[in-house]
């Protein structure tokens, strides 16, 4: 294995080894603490895979991106420890990824800052996730809310990142980072690659009370949400609370059984199963006894994480170092490819 520098190095190159052509893989997740079964499942497992399957991958704590929502500092702080110590006991490894706190990277504001002035405000005010966030901030949006899908696309270009994993909520904002990419490379020549999507295969994970709506740490139902850190006797109650119908066979039809199915799609994806391998396996049971069945298997499932995560947490000396190292790594990475963009428009 090459030692860190001649592995920055070879990233620089984009190849490795035996001249193996490399693709660059970036993604990121906002520091809220400890992840809910959502972002496991749709997000962190599909990371730890990628980078068993790539040799440049890039992971970030998106700090700077949470400042969109009023946060505490001190909430901020242990937020974003808790984030890490969360995805490090769900697999990810340092050795084999660039994981870092976005903030300790100053190029993602700055190359933020050129890339929006080649952005136009109707294409920022047409995105869904501004008209809805700014909805629940009583319609009184922040620049920073408006302008944060910039600095997302800078977060990827950044690194000539070549593949970012999206959820299917996320793929505006990553067509917007394609636009932004084509419009500089029209204005100052080909530089940046046009980062392809890699779409989730998991089923999108709802709200356990209202499966109509996705799965979210803001949810303000206590009982809508599964966190991975979640006592087994939590996540035995939050699924037995979970709302269903009153159709006692277990299917899988997500418009006419939204609730059900999504139980089915939970199960699937913490046993590895397919949805038909499923629904064999629950024939002749009812959706009250099924549902014990689904809280089973998640508390199976993260077990071995929620120890991890106590131990990770009681050293936040080694959390904040491996956030540490990895900015080091990533801001040699990005420092070459910042310093072309500003002689590219002309700074220097």
């Amino acid at each position: 294995m090459a030692t860190p520098s001649g592995l920055i190095r070879a990233l620089h190159r984009g190849t490795l080894g035996q001249n193996m052509v490399l693709d660059r893989i970036f993604s990121g997740i906002q520091p809220t603490g400890t992840p809910h079964l959502g972002n496991y499942l749709g997000a962190i497992q599909n990371w730890v895979n990628l980078q068993e399957e790539c040799s440049s991958v890039l992971y970030s704590i998106m700090d700077m991106h949470s400042l969109t929502m009023p946060k505490e500092p001190a909430v901020l702080r242990q937020n974003i420890l808790d984030t890490t110590a969360a995805i490090l006991a769900c697999g990810i490894d340092p050795k084999k990824c660039f994981l870092f706190r976005q903030s300790l990277v100053p190029e993602h504001a700055e190359l933020a800052w050129i890339l929006g002035c080649l952005t136009n405000m109707p294409r920022l005010l047409r995105l869904p996730q501004w008209k809805m966030k700014r909805a629940s901030q009583n319609n009184e949006g922040t620049v920073g809310l408006l302008t944060y899908p910039v600095l997302q696309a800078a977060d990827i270009l950044l690194y000539k990142s070549t593949h970012v994993p999206v959820g299917e909520d996320q793929v505006l904002h990553l067509e917007l980072a394609q636009d932004i990419a084509q419009h500089f490379n029209k204005k100052y020549g080909e530089f940046f690659p046009v980062p392809k999507a890699i779409l989730s295969t998991t089923k999108k994970i709802k709200s356990l009370r209202d499966p109509a709506v996705k799965m979210s740490k803001s949810d303000p139902q206590k009982l809508a949400t599964v966190n991975i850190a979640d006592s087994p006797d939590d996540i035995v109650l939050k699924f037995r609370k979970a709302v269903t119908d009153f159709t006692s066979e277990v299917t899988y039809d997500p418009a006419a059984r939204p609730g059900v199915s999504n139980l089915v799609s939970i199960h699937a994806a913490v046993t590895g199963l397919s949805i038909e391998e499923v629904l064999q396996q629950s024939v002749g049971l009812d959706t009250a006894h099924y549902k014990m069945v689904v809280a089973e298997s998640v508390i199976q499932k993260f077990a071995p994480i929620r120890s991890e995560i106590k131990k990770l947490q009681e050293d936040k000396s080694h959390l904040m170092k491996v956030l540490e190292d990895g900015a080091v790594k990533a801001k040699e990475l990005a420092a070459p490819i910042y310093q072309e963009v500003r002689r590219l428009v002309g700074f220097q």
